[in-house]
């Protein structure tokens, strides 16, 4: 699958604190998608852990995040929640 337009429903982002995670849905050539963002994305992306503001760290990094979920997607279509790591960023 060589998506390259993932559109992120920002109502959908939910910080799993428990679970260390940013969870949302997106939509890709018409399919919607369950995605979790791990917080070491994040904290690569910040250079900062999150702490109490992990869904503000995604609103600033959301076009990597984007990129990075498309890798996610491209590697597991099938999975679900597609998990985004740190291993999908460029």
């Amino acid at each position: 699958m060589a998506a390259d337009q993932l559109e992120i429903d920002m109502t959908s982002l939910l910080d799993n604190v428990d679970a260390q995670q940013v969870e949302f849905t997106g939509e890709v050539d018409g399919d919607e998608y369950e995605f979790v963002v791990q917080y070491d994305v994040l904290e690569a992306l910040s250079g900062d852990p999150p702490e109490d503001d992990a869904v503000d760290t995604f609103n600033r990094y959301v076009d990597s995040i984007t990129e990075a979920a498309l890798t996610a997607l491209a590697r597991n279509t099938d999975a679900k929640p597609v998990i985004v790591s740190e291993n999908d960023l460029e």
